[in-house]
């Protein structure tokens, strides 16, 4: 009973550092770019396994890591729109600094629309040698690993940049890495029923929450010196969206340019709140869709358990050390639900009240990535399994008698009534 007790009360305090308030996203306005935000590197130390238990397989999900907008014309029409407003002469000094700026950005971003960022090979190298020296027993000789992606191109760089950092830090594993659309039936599977659902009614409900939370009325007064002009030639909502992403987006680009000055932090924070929604109704666990994101991710759990059963195998003289995967934002997010990873599972409707319950730039950054550590005992049948979600350990609503570390026959069960 101690330990049931000393297991809830650590859920309950590591369950409060999912909320999310205006200072938090005020003091760090890179988060205002939800899915957008660059990895973050501040890494606690992780907890020794119990006594005699060393690590013997690693089963993982990624997302890609930071990438450019997702097309060049992102970028493009913004600074045709404040090079129209430069030649007329109705460009405020804020407005040609922010012209400037963003000709300075062209020069990186163009022909790069949806592709992988160097940081963003760079975070996978990190996420890699980390794992490696965390978890050395894992890789050592010539142990299999078998890593896979999405067939998107910026999930199958991420992947080589993975896989070439093991490698330099052990020539002799043996890795298998692959990127085949028979992957996509688990790795970035979405049901007919859940595709259906994201392009039904609720977007009603965001269209009416995007309109309350955008105001672009002193951003355009920033700007232009013109009001008539800006009547005419500008949407003012869809201006300060292209900004925003923009803006986003400057984090996990090489060249040291922000654009925050053109925000005040109650708008960033208020269209945050818009790009958090789209998130939480499409891919978490919202009460109005019902359950149907976590359920499109569960070819993707299937796929885990089979890979830890065969992994653990004593039996199985192809067993790999570490399973790989590869994919996006839209998979990382249901599958930390599913699994039931602390931060990642409230269940609300208030769309007003999303952002109090569940933050995506803490659920799914750039680099976000899901790993599982088995450990075993020698002469011992029992297997302890540890998450870590974006590299912090993390719990799950499963009884324990040695946090962060489960049992690994009772997740299993769990996770097989789940799919059940």
């Amino acid at each position: 009973m101690r330990t049931l007790i000393i297991t809830l009360i650590s859920l309950l305090v590591v369950g409060a550092s999912a909320q999310t308030t205006f200072e938090e996203v005020a003091a760090t306005p890179e988060k205002s770019g939800g899915v957008y935000y660059a990895y973050p590197l501040d890494f606690a130390p992780q907890t020794p396994a119990p006594k005699g238990y060393k690590p013997v397989y690693i089963s993982h999900y990624g997302r890609h890591g930071s990438r450019y907008l997702l097309n060049d014309r992102d970028y493009k029409w913004v600074i045709e729109l404040l090079q129209q407003a430069a030649d007329v002469q109705v460009l405020s000094s804020l407005g040609h600094s922010a012209l400037e700026r963003l000709q300075e950005v062209w020069k990186e971003a163009e022909f790069h629309g949806d592709e992988l960022a160097p940081l963003g090979e760079r975070q996978h190298r990190g996420i890699a040698e980390r794992m490696f020296a965390s978890f050395p027993e894992v890789f050592k000789g010539d142990a299999r690993v078998f890593a896979r992606s999405t067939t998107s191109m910026r999930c199958r760089n991420s992947m080589d940049a993975f896989v070439d950092r093991l490698r330099e830090l052990n020539p002799r594993l043996q890795i298998r890495h692959e990127t085949k659309r028979v992957y996509m039936s688990y790795l970035n599977y979405h049901s007919p029923e859940h595709m259906s659902f994201n392009d039904g009614p609720w977007k009603e409900l965001y269209r009416k929450f995007q309109a309350e939370h955008t105001h672009p009325e002193r951003m355009m007064e920033a700007l232009f010196t013109d009001p008539t002009w800006v009547r005419w030639n500008v949407n003012p909502d869809e201006l300060m969206w292209g900004f925003y992403w923009i803006a986003s987006d400057m984090q996990d680009m090489e060249c040291d340019i922000s654009f925050y000055d053109i925000f005040t932090p109650q708008e960033l924070f208020d269209l945050w709140q818009c790009f958090n929604f789209r998130f939480y109704a499409a891919d978490a666990d919202w009460t109005d869709n019902h359950g149907l994101a976590l359920r499109s991710c569960h070819p993707l759990l299937r796929n885990i358990l089979e890979c830890a059963d065969a992994a653990l195998d004593p039996n199985n003289v192809d067993r790999v050390v570490a399973d790989l995967r590869f994919g996006h934002d839209g998979n990382v997010i249901p599958l930390c639900a599913l699994l039931g990873l602390d931060g990642c599972t409230a269940s609300t409707s208030d769309p007003n009240d999303f952002y109090k319950v569940w933050s995506d730039f803490k659920v799914s950054p750039m680099g976000a990535n899901i790993q599982l550590i088995f450990y075993r005992r020698k002469g011992s049948d029992d297997v302890l399994v540890k998450f870590l979600h974006n590299e912090h350990e993390t719990s799950i609503p499963v009884v324990t008698d040695c946090l962060p570390y489960y049992h690994w026959n009772d997740v299993r069960a769990y996770w097989l009534s789940l799919l059940q």
